[in-house]
């Protein structure tokens, strides 16, 4: 298992580590729970620490002065600005669940870059709508609102949450209806493009990846690609799963930071940190 797989794993575990809940069919609802973890992991699942920043978001949305809460707004732009995306490749749960379905050795689907470029923006589409405009919109005079994306689109609630919760309680079982279907197939679907298409989930629907790619470009953390030691091979972009253009745009919105552009890189033209591109920088003056 590479570095990354490990600090997945850590992170997954270490974030949903109230196991006695998944044989308790109950969820921890500690003081932790008023702190958000910075990747998509599910309030409701049984091992969850933490709250899910977009889950927290919607419950809070119309219920307060400006519509929205600045707790969990400023958490999320901090995060954002000090990593971007890279909590989507190294700290989201879901993300790893994704990539170990893709390990399941079937033939993959190559995404046609015409489909991709159109399918690319849904997931901001959807933070927009179903995380921001309807949760504000639609609050009542007491300031509750349905927290639309939780409840009708994410698979993360299904999986993490939503099974879990049903298997340990009867009551819950008798109670599902049509929702818990829709959402059902929803996961299925999300499973199966997995198994075919490397994370089509942060792809083309997570709206917290689409929050934290509009800081990859200007976060603390970031690609750069030394100029003069790079020899345009190619092989950096034709190992990016993300299929991002890695000599053109190192920093592009879609880039999770996974590293592979960096392992692929002959050369090592490629660096990822907060003083990546003072380093080339330096070196090229001395030379």
């Amino acid at each position: 298992m590479d570095k990354r797989k490990c600090v997945q794993a850590l992170f997954a575990f270490t974030t949903n580590a109230h196991v006695q809940g998944f044989w308790k069919g109950t969820i921890y609802r500690g003081r932790l729970k008023n702190i958000c973890v910075p990747g998509l992991n599910c309030y409701s699942c049984p091992g969850a620490l933490g709250s899910c920043p977009i889950g927290a978001m919607q419950a809070v949305e119309g219920g307060t002065l400006y519509g929205i809460s600045m707790y969990i707004l400023g958490f999320l732009v901090f995060v954002g600005l000090l990593a971007g995306r890279f909590v989507c490749g190294w700290l989201c749960p879901f993300g790893l669940i994704q990539e170990l379905i893709y390990k399941l050795p079937v033939k993959k689907r190559k995404v046609p870059k015409k489909v991709n470029a159109v399918l690319k923006w849904l997931k901001y589409g959807i933070l927009a709508v179903f995380v921001i405009g309807l949760p504000i919109l639609t609050a009542d005079s007491f300031g509750i609102s349905t927290p639309y994306f939780c409840k009708y689109i994410c698979p993360a609630g299904t999986l993490e949450g939503g099974i879990p919760l049903l298997a340990m309680n009867k009551p819950l079982r008798m109670a599902t209806g049509f929702l818990f279907s829709w959402k059902m197939l929803l996961l299925v679907l999300v499973v199966v493009a997995s198994v075919l298409i490397f994370r089509p989930f942060c792809r083309y629907v997570c709206p917290l990846g689409a929050f934290y790619s509009l800081f990859n470009p200007i976060s603390l953390y970031r690609y750069e690609i030394d100029r003069e030691t790079c020899t345009g091979c190619g092989k950096c972009s034709r190992s990016c799963k993300m299929d991002i253009d890695v000599c053109k745009n190192p920093n592009s919105l879609e880039c999770i930071r996974c590293g592979a552009c960096i392992k692929a890189c002959p050369v090592g033209a490629i660096s990822g940190g907060r003083s990546a591109g003072r380093v080339h920088k330096e070196g090229a003056a001395k030379e």
